[in-house]
């Protein structure tokens, strides 16, 4: 028998930006014994204990949202700013943390683990080094006005996709006898989309090729038939490296690469359109349509400035992105290497083992390492990250036993 909690229920949280993403962070061990059991079994949640969790995450969130502002919890009322982390040790030797990816539907409180997002990892490493996870020693590089400073190399591993990447930020700590490193956000690197400047995050991704399907091509093909409806054919590459993604020529279906995202989402016909597409290919792909999360779908088009080697349109959650997902853009990145898909054909080819992808907030650029054998080796970004808030979350809404 269930009871309706007639105070605020508090579980010690962190408030991040990663990238251009936002989400709650926990420590594993901060949360109930219940949901500990469950990550630390390593394996797939029961039907009972994910509805249990995704009860917990729209409490946070403050979802469901009918008017999709979330105002009762932590989120922002898009999918980029709807999200969540569950951060440990690894029990791996070659890994340092283990961290777990959750993504709660804004309107429905739908909970989705189906995929990892690059922006908030950005953020994972500072957070386990500054929450005591990190059982490693930095790299000491200097002082600066009596505090030391340090780089840090983390390898962390996303539980959602099983990979492995490896995160380079700073660490500072004062210098009369303290032992406690912290996250060194202040620097000079800025990323499009983020207002002002801070410390150089650099993540790579290793062995990025299958994240959730066998290979990077999961057909075989670099371009596939997409069939949507009776009679209509769409163009559409199929390719599954650090997330999977749903490649499409823009021009395909007659959008604007002028246009913004605001635009593209109210334009419900080319959303219902896309979305087709988007459960089309993914079953082409092995993967559950259902599952709206990945693959994204996106609108590739010639570079729309100079210096840019392709410009894209994401979607994410049947929404256009305001930015790009950095796991999409690294499989965008690596794609335009790999000969013959829609991505290699529409990029310019300006940077030999980088590419700049222009999106709606600016561009960013990735790298790719490909061995000489072809394999795809590792995949390379820039983000910064920023801790807004270290205290507790309070959970008000839904039933104690369930929560709890």
């Amino acid at each position: 028998m269930s009871t309706t909690a007639p105070f605020p229920y508090a579980v010690k949280a962190s408030f991040w930006r990663g990238g251009t993403s936002k989400g709650v962070f926990f420590k594993l061990s901060d949360l109930p014994e219940w949901f500990q059991s469950i990550l630390n079994s390593e394996k797939q949640p029961d039907g009972a204990q994910f509805q249990r969790m995704e009860k917990f995450f729209a409490a946070v969130m403050g979802s469901p949202d009918s008017y999709g502002r979330q105002l009762n919890g932590m989120g922002g009322g898009i999918s980029s700013l709807s999200k969540a982390m569950v951060v440990r040790p690894s029990a791996q030797a070659d890994v340092d943390v283990d961290y777990t990816f959750f993504q709660i539907g804004v309107k429905d409180g739908k909970l989705d683990m189906a995929g990892n997002c690059g922006n908030l990892t950005s953020a994972v490493g500072p957070f386990a080094l500054n929450a005591g996870l990190w059982r490693g020693c930095p790299q000491k590089v200097g002082e600066v006005n009596g505090f030391e400073t340090a780089s840090v190399t983390m390898k962390l591993r996303n539980t959602n996709t099983t990979k492995v990447i490896e995160s380079k930020f700073d660490a500072f700590r004062n210098n009369h006898g303290s032992s406690t490193w912290q996250y060194l956000e202040v620097g000079k690197c800025s990323i499009d989309g983020v207002p002002g400047t801070a410390s150089t995050i650099t993540l790579s991704f290793l062995d990025p090729e299958g994240s959730k399907t066998p290979r990077a091509l999961p057909t075989g093909n670099a371009v596939d038939e997409v069939q949507i409806g009776d009679r209509q054919i769409m163009r559409a590459s199929l390719i599954d490296v650090s997330n999977p993604g749903i490649f499409i020529d823009g021009r395909d279906v007659g959008w604007n690469p002028s246009s913004t995202p605001d635009e593209m989402n109210a334009n419900q016909g080319l959303l219902d359109k896309l979305e087709m597409i988007r459960k089309q290919g993914t079953k082409m792909m092995g993967l559950d349509p259902n599952i709206s999360s990945i693959p994204k779908i996106v609108l590739l088009f010639p570079p729309k400035a100079d210096g840019m080697d392709i410009s894209c349109q994401a979607l994410s959650m049947e929404q256009a992105h305001k930015a790009v997902p950095v796991t999409l853009a690294l499989n965008l990145g690596v794609a335009c290497k790999m000969e013959g898909t829609i991505p290699n054909q529409l990029s310019k080819h300006l940077h030999e083992s980088n590419t700049v992808i222009g999106h709606p907030s600016g561009s960013l650029e990735v790298g790719a390492s490909i061995g000489p054998d072809g394999k795809i080796e590792s995949a390379k970004l820039i983000r910064t990250a920023r801790c807004h808030m270290d205290g507790v979350v309070n959970i008000t809404n839904g039933e104690v036993s369930e929560i709890l």
